[in-house]
């Protein structure tokens, strides 16, 4: 069994996005209790229940049962990028991370990731399209023409970042925490205006190769999402050459 601490000795804390994950969200909270056991660090778990309609939190109880130091926070803004910034928000420890409830990206991942955080890098983020990454099953032809399109927009904020949108990213906490404390995207292009503010802010960034499966139950809508993550890249255009 990992150990259980307070959120104020934890050397990791994780945050999970959930938005109706009853059907998965327990398989994964078990993952990362199964990690945190191998790995023997000092890990906190946050989960953030973005207005879920189903049984989601009870989902987490049942994995939990004590096995792991964890809690499930609610947001009152909808949005992926709404309940990672509570998540962060809510965080102490000097390292601070995030995946998808599907676990796309799997946990494993957090070894070589966590290493390069103690190694001196202030943000470390997961990249299905960087050298050594690999798709073990891909996103419909649609998901992959659309997000195609985002990278080419998204380019002239975030240069040579090759993938902004997989869901998987490892912090420093101090840096996370000012990072988000400065963002207000709410939707799924949250992790371009987080890549921009690390960027100017002279923050070391490593791109981390994953492996990376499409899964079913997404809630992301290719047409809806799609068109409101263009929404955004245009006002991020906006804020940033206000900044300047």
């Amino acid at each position: 069994m990992p150990p259980l601490v307070s959120p104020s000795v934890a050397d990791l804390e994780l945050v999970i996005p959930a938005l109706n994950e009853e059907s998965r969200i327990e398989a994964t909270v078990s993952a990362v209790c199964d990690w945190a056991q191998a790995s023997r660090r000092r890990v906190h778990l946050i989960v953030v229940d973005n207005g879920s309609a189903d049984a989601t939190t009870e989902a987490v109880d049942r994995a939990l049962d004590g096995h792991l130091s964890a809690e499930v926070v609610g947001c009152r803004f909808r949005g992926k990028g709404a309940a990672v910034r509570a998540g962060i928000a809510k965080s102490r420890a000097p390292l601070v991370g995030y995946c998808d409830a599907d676990l796309a990206t799997p946990l494993s991942v957090l070894d070589p990731g966590l290493q390069l955080l103690e190694e001196g890098w202030d943000v470390v983020i997961g990249s299905r399209l960087c050298a050594g990454a690999s798709y073990v099953v891909p996103q419909p032809f649609l998901r992959r023409s659309g997000s195609w399109c985002f990278r080419r927009v998204a380019r002239r904020y975030v240069g040579a970042i090759s993938d902004t949108q997989c869901g998987f990213k490892l912090f420093r906490g101090p840096a996370a925490r000012a990072i988000f404390s400065a963002t207000s995207m709410t939707g799924f292009a949250f992790d371009v205006e987080v890549i921009a503010h690390a960027q100017s802010r002279g923050l070391r960034i490593v791109e981390l190769p994953v492996t990376w499966s499409d899964k079913d139950g997404s809630t992301f809508r290719p047409l809806r999402d799609g068109l409101s993550s263009f929404r955004d890249l245009a006002v991020l255009r906006r804020t940033l050459a206000s900044a300047a």
